[in-house]
């Protein structure tokens, strides 16, 4: 015979109907959904499942997590993002700013040069496609001239150099 699932919490129904129209995203409506199961319905993990339409497990956790943390563990950042990233945008903006002013006093910065200042900056060895996907997500592009035209005819520019006129 399973447990019964419910909370104690200082929410009232009132305030519970209300974070659940209040909140934005699936995942923390269902949250506060299990909740306010719980509190005001108490009855099996199991049962809350099957009226919600979830895992049990999902029941299990999101209980746990409220009861150790309260609301702040469904009102959480959510999946995604850059959780595992050296720098964040906003220092990584800063750091590529020395670059842009060097460039704009006609100075090339080359990858090598940047992956060499990134990896002075973050006291850690990094890969040469970290610093390419840095470049790109600050809108940086190689521009490079191309050493010859790409429709140059080698026999028209002879027959130029040879029927021009020599100043």
């Amino acid at each position: 015979m399973s447990k019964i699932t419910k909370i104690e919490t200082s929410f009232s129904e009132a305030e519970l109907i209300g974070k659940i129209k209040q909140t934005v995203g699936f995942w923390r409506v269902q949250k506060w959904l299990i909740i306010y199961n719980a509190v005001n319905y108490p009855r099996k993990a199991e049962d809350i499942a099957n009226h919600l339409a979830i895992s049990v497990s999902l029941v299990h956790k999101t209980i746990s997590e409220f009861k150790r943390n309260g609301a702040k563990s469904i009102e959480t950042v959510g999946k995604g993002g850059r959780k595992n990233s050296y720098l964040t945008f906003d220092e990584e903006k800063e750091f590529m700013d020395s670059f842009i002013k060097q460039a704009q006093l006609g100075q090339i910065a080359t990858t090598s040069d940047i992956k060499g200042a990134f990896e002075n900056r973050t006291g850690e060895k990094v890969h040469k496609t970290t610093i390419y996907r840095l470049l790109e997500r600050h809108q940086w592009r190689k521009i490079v001239p191309l050493p010859f035209h790409p429709k140059q005819d080698k026999k028209v520019q002879e027959e130029f150099k040879k029927t021009s006129v020599k100043k």
